[in-house]
């Protein structure tokens, strides 16, 4: 029955498997040897179990064939050693016996180890047999464990790799990190530049106004001086917006832009905006039509801010058409939305600048009489704050010298009975002029020679400081009704120069105006914490300013006229 069993089958091209034989009779070892293939099997003997020990320790087996009886150490004891040592633990034994044993000693040959018994004479095929499946057990072992070996190579690749990873990831996380800075410092350095550009393009606006109103007022009516300080006053006004288009530009892109909204209604808006174009549109003799609706449309908007869209609509329609062109503006309410349109019979756009023409510093490129200059911001702030207020903005044209058509839609509101709107304080109608004090701080002395002549001619007793500490001192001296006062100062800044008035008691009802190139929201915040009534920016609006003095007087009018 045993020689009928069926013996794994051996993988071809492999390497003999290794067989121990351990036998004190030389032909014995020699039998046994020759019953086992040797291209499958490579047997090695050894005569006694000192001599077996030495091939142990040396090399692996997939079995070991032992003679119980040998001389000196018989084989149950060297099963024991074997089993005894971890890197043979595992290893089959099959014990040769030529006699009949007792129960008793075959169950000790398996305490010690042993997986089987053989009989002499050894019968081939079913030591083939056995030796065959410890053979295939032998070769699935070597290959687990090479398997296991190549797995834990490639976890030690994997983390080599995963390390490098690690350092090549510290290594960017730094380089985002010191890039990231460094682009918080170059935006922080703009910010700081754009500022100071603003704060020194303001200033020589400011004293070229003041000039331009003091010939106003004092130059003889010549029909010659009238239109030099007309063309004076519109250049200035153009050169102020484009100072503040540009920072806005700048903190819309960074994100700094705050809309205020509120319920308006669109006309006021529109009146607002032509004000604004009103001189560029007169400087090119242009035809502006409306086509407004009859009934009041109410948006959520920053009327400041649409004006502004609506004003640089008109102004790029006006300078990209030829002298004595046509400008058309329309309204429609469309629900959900409304439509404002702009339309010229200008020079049109090329095709192929037509879908960048709302990026910024993009111009349409014209040749000859129709370069018109400028600095490509409008259009980019037109959209950008068409965007903040939810709406969208397109240009469309039929092609070069065929005109253009702006379209803004916005959402519009519910309309609704609106509760009358608080009058602005610098729209309330000025009190006639009366005489104050009137201290003017400012280190820029043509701007501060134009104030002082200015606030003069208006009926106002004037002095004026160049620096903080000065104006400190002419202050406690002069006690002046009304502070003009620059941000911008050599030893000691406007804000201080605020802060320390306030702390006096007689310049607690005071009107303190900041007068500044400086327009960006923290110089504003701190205005209004130092006690500062009004941030103005250079060139300041002039009737606002006298409008402003003009309240200060009649306040104090109305006190003196109170009975004691």
């Amino acid at each position: 029955m045993a020689a009928s069993l069926v013996a794994p089958v051996e993988t071809a091209g492999a390497d003999p498997v290794p067989i121990l034989l351990v036998d004190d009779e030389p032909v014995n070892l020699a039998g046994i040897e020759i019953m086992l293939p040797p291209d499958r099997y490579r047997c090695v003997q050894a005569r006694s179990a000192d001599e077996a020990l030495l091939h142990l320790l040396s090399q692996d087996f997939a079995a070991i064939v032992l003679d119980i009886r040998l001389p000196g150490m018989t084989g149950i004891d060297l099963a024991r050693l074997i089993k005894r040592r971890r890197r043979t633990e595992h290893v089959p034994i099959l014990f040769l016996t030529a006699h009949m044993l007792e129960e008793v000693d075959v169950l000790r040959g398996y305490h010690t180890g042993a997986v089987d018994y053989l009989s002499k004479p050894v019968n081939p095929d079913i030591l083939r047999s056995k030796i065959a499946v410890f053979a295939d057990l032998y070769r699935k072992s070597r290959a687990l464990e090479h398997a296991n070996e190549a797995l834990q190579r490639q976890v030690a690749q994997r983390e080599v790799i995963e390390e490098a990873l690690r350092r090549v990831n510290q290594e960017l996380e730094e380089r985002v990190a010191e890039r990231t800075a460094a682009l918080r410092a170059a935006d922080q350095r703009k910010d700081e530049f754009l500022a100071a550009l603003a704060h020194e393009l303001r200033n020589p606006l400011a004293a070229l106004q003041g000039a331009a109103e003091v010939i106003r007022l004092t130059a003889p009516p010549a029909p010659e001086i009238k239109s030099s300080q007309g063309v004076i006053t519109r250049q200035l006004r153009q050169m102020a917006r484009l100072v503040d288009d540009l920072l806005d530009v700048s903190r819309i892109t960074r994100g700094r832009l705050v809309l205020r909204k509120s319920r308006v209604e669109l006309s006021g808006i529109i009146d607002d905006a032509l004000e604004i174009s009103r001189p560029i549109l007169e400087a090119h003799g242009h035809t502006l039509s409306l086509d407004l609706p009859q009934g009041a449309v109410h948006l959520d908007a920053d009327p400041v801010r649409l004006s502004q869209v609506i004003a640089n609509l008109v102004d790029n329609a006006a300078k990209y058409t030829d002298p004595h062109g046509r400008i058309h503006l329309a309204v429609e309410v469309a629900e959900p939305v409304i439509e404002i349109s702009v339309e010229d019979n200008g020079v049109g756009i090329d095709p192929e600048v037509l879908p960048t023409i709302f990026d910024l510093f993009v111009q349409a490129e014209h040749s000859g009489e129709h370069a018109r200059g400028g600095l490509g911001i409008g259009l980019t702030l037109v959209r950008r704050l068409v965007e903040l207020h939810g709406g969208t903005v397109e240009a469309a044209s039929a092609g070069l010298g065929k005109g253009s058509r702006f379209t803004v839609r916005l959402p519009l509101r519910e309309s609704r009975p609106e509760a009358p709107a608080p009058q602005l304080e610098d729209e309330r109608p000025s009190a006639p002029d009366g005489t104050l004090r009137v201290l003017i701080v400012e280190d820029n002395r043509d701007a501060a020679d134009m104030l002082r002549m200015l606030v003069g001619a208006w009926g106002h007793t004037v002095e004026t400081a160049a620096d903080g500490l000065a104006a400190l001192d002419v202050a406690e001296r002069f006690r002046p009704q009304a502070v003009l006062l620059d941000l911008g100062l050599p030893k000691l800044d406007g804000h201080g120069v605020a802060r320390r008035l306030r702390a006096q008691r007689w310049s607690r009802e005071t009107l303190i105006l900041a007068i500044t190139g400086r327009g960006q929201e923290c110089d504003r915040q701190r205005s209004d914490e130092v006690g500062i009534d009004r941030h103005l920016l250079k060139p300041v609006d002039l009737n606002l300013l006298r409008s402003l003095l003009a309240d200060v007087s009649s306040r104090i009018a109305g006190t003196r006229a109170v009975p004691a």
